[in-house]
């Protein structure tokens, strides 16, 4: 069942070529291009944003990983040049992290503060390095197949996803990671550019990007194939997402001119129960207009 976008609280700062992580109930935003290369940082409750710590480094084209307590950025554009440099974010503030082996910006990353995913951009020339970040400091992984800069990506460090680009045409490209390599997964059925994503391998959300024009185009990824979603209210690019395919978040980007636009994702579910085998937890999940009501019992006070 294909989801639908409602209007989510608007950024603070209107901004495109920004990076972001968490998910629909805790977002976070950060960097980006006003006009002029910013630091901003934001964070998502659910319904509005509220002002985060700045990065320390105020940079565009740059890519994110993590959750809003323990976010990561990597790689962009700091008005001088390309940059390798890696930052940290607890929930209040950005520490320095180790630096990409190579300066890029226009990158895609996934995964999470400890294991996460670079991959694509551009640095003299559109890239294919794969970098892995281990908490710590990055290491090479395997290329993607086609370098290309303004991609989208989601998944995880050992299971990730990236979709789309620009190389000088527009890509429907999918593929796959499994921690080592990259492997063809099944294309978009719209190729383009400056899209966003968020989720799993298994359970991808494409949205936005460019075509020919500015697109509303969504497309849900089951791990094999795309499949057409419901169509973003505003059609932005160089936009931000987070969160997943049932519970995404989108915002900011151009349309065509700075957005603070927000919108959220929302796949209504079927109502699902779950029973313990040995009787000891029972958990009752209903989804009633998109809102997930959970009643859990214990037996015998051993949950």
């Amino acid at each position: 069942m294909a989801g639908t976008w409602s209007s989510g609280g608007a950024l603070t700062t209107a901004r495109r070529y920004l990076a972001g992580c968490g998910s629909q109930s805790a977002g976070l935003a950060f960097g980006g291009y006003t006009g002029s290369y910013v630091a901003v940082t934001e964070e998502y409750n659910g319904t509005s944003w509220s002002s985060g710590g700045d990065l320390a480094t105020a940079r565009y084209g740059l890519a994110g990983a993590g959750t809003q307590s323990a976010g990561l950025s990597f790689g962009g554009y700091n008005g001088e040049g390309y940059s390798a440099v890696t930052e940290e974010y607890n929930g209040t503030a950005w520490s320095a992290g180790g630096s990409l082996a190579a300066v890029k910006g226009y990158l895609a990353g996934c995964g999470t503060q400890t294991a996460g995913l670079s991959f694509g951009g551009r640095e003299d020339d559109d890239s294919n390095v794969t970098e892995e970040y281990n908490g710590t400091a990055w290491s090479a992984g395997g290329n993607i197949s086609i370098a290309r800069r303004v991609l989208g990506g989601c998944g995880l460090q050992t299971a990730g996803l990236n979709f789309g680009g620009y190389d000088g045409s527009n890509y429907a490209t999918t593929e796959e990671y499994n921690g080592t390599s990259w492997s063809s997964g099944g294309d978009l059925a719209v190729a383009r550019k400056g899209l966003s994503g968020c989720g799993l391998q298994t359970s991808g959300l494409a949205f936005g990007g460019y075509t020919s024009s500015i697109s509303k185009t969504t497309e849900e990824y089951n791990g094999t194939s795309w499949s057409s979603g419901g169509d973003l209210g505003t059609a932005r690019y160089y936009g931000a997402g987070c969160g997943s395919q049932s519970a995404g978040l989108f915002f900011g980007g151009y349309a065509p001119t700075f957005s603070a636009i927000t919108e959220e994702y929302t796949i209504a579910g079927p109502t699902t129960s779950i029973k313990s085998i040995n009787g000891l937890a029972y958990a009752s999940i209903k989804s009633i207009n998109g809102l997930a009501i959970a009643s859990v019992k214990s037996f015998n006070n051993l949950a």
